[in-house]
């Protein structure tokens, strides 16, 4: 009996399909899952902000009753503060783990979501820049700007995309290691792909020199 129930296996990691005749794989890679961590859920500000709030109340319950007092509220301050960073860096491991960014001489292919597993095809011919940050480990985000009318969910591709931009989403290879090779592969292959086309266009409206010819 069929199931339709289970997603088929990928017949490569990261691609739905194999890839068409004449396309082929130059780059794969996954975010770092704890430079993930820091940029998409912000881990870095949860220690600290729990940490102040640690400070503060042994401060005041030491001033207000004794020293017991006021380091019994701030242990119990740091112990949420670690669970909850710890939490959020588990969320960002298992998201990491989920996700696959693939980039051919033709597209680029973004399969994410660790619940929710999609995959974004995104032809050179969609993308009209790419925005790079890069960190100073050298990991970076690239954030995909499309042109015409191409909408994506941001609920549903977050954290790859690039934050507060909702009104219209713009997919990102987030946290990825050597960001600036990866962007230079990506600009390399789109102007190749752009070059092409303008090519085959300018060959099918050219005239055809043998109709000229017998005029």
């Amino acid at each position: 009996m069929d199931h339709d129930d289970f997603q088929p296996p990928e017949p490569i990691e990261g691609l739905p399909e194999v890839p068409p005749e004449g396309e082929h794989i130059l780059w794969q890679g996954r975010p770092d899952w704890w430079q993930l961590a820091k940029d998409a859920l912000l881990v870095k500000w949860v220690v600290v902000y729990f940490g102040f709030l640690a400070i503060w109340r042994g401060l005041a319950g030491w001033l207000s009753v004794d020293a017991n007092r006021g380091i019994a509220a701030a242990l119990w301050l740091i112990g949420i503060g670690l669970m909850a960073a710890g939490l959020l860096a588990l969320i960002a491991w298992i998201q990491a783990r989920a996700t696959m960014y693939t980039i051919t001489n033709r597209r680029i292919v973004m399969r994410v979501g660790a619940a929710l597993t999609l995959a974004l095809n995104l032809p050179y011919k969609w993308i009209a820049s790419a925005d790079l940050q890069v960190r100073k480990n050298g990991t970076g985000t690239i954030a995909l700007d499309l042109l015409g009318e191409t909408r994506f969910s941001y609920i549903v591709c977050w954290p790859h995309v690039r934050p507060w931009h909702m009104t219209k989403t713009q997919p990102a290879l987030r946290s990825i290691a050597n960001a600036e090779d990866v962007a230079r592969l990506i600009a390399e292959n789109a102007t190749a792909v752009t070059r092409s086309t303008e090519t085959t266009a300018i060959a099918e409206t050219a005239p055809d020199p043998a109709g000229i010819a017998a005029e």
